[in-house]
């Protein structure tokens, strides 16, 4: 009597289009991590209790660890600072500029920017990270 075995039997799983959806899922996640975060300059914002937005016209003034200055993303030497932020204030009547320092800045680069502002005499807020 003549026994021939069955074949044996091996799983298959169809990875084909696996490799489209995780190219679509990657685009995704790239696309939404750039809207999350509009500030590209990263700073570590000085942390507070509590929070409130302003809703005037408003321009970013961001300062860097290593003490550089941006304007909405626009680099701008400290000795160019005033003349900038008053030709903004020109630009823009009831002009409110959003401070962002970074939180291993001394007071003294703080009180320097402030100053700016106070000569300038435009409405500054300092920008923070919710603390826990």
């Amino acid at each position: 009597m003549k026994l021939t075995r069955r074949p044996k039997f091996e799983a298959e799983v169809a990875t084909s289009s696996l490799n489209d959806i995780m190219f679509f899922l990657l685009l995704f996640f790239l696309i939404v991590a750039t809207f999350a975060n509009p500030n590209v300059i990263k700073l570590m914002l000085p942390k507070a209790q509590s929070s409130q937005t302003v809703s005037k016209k408003q321009v970013s003034l961001s300062v860097t660890a290593d003490k550089k200055y941006y304007i909405d993303k626009k680099a701008v030497e400290f000795s160019n600072l005033e003349a900038e932020l008053s030709a903004r204030q020109q630009q823009i009547p009831d002009l409110t500029i959003v401070l962002r320092t970074d939180a291993s800045l001394t007071i003294q680069d703080l009180v320097d920017v402030l100053q700016l502002g106070n000569k300038l005499k435009v409405k500054m807020i300092l920008a923070t990270d919710k603390g826990v």
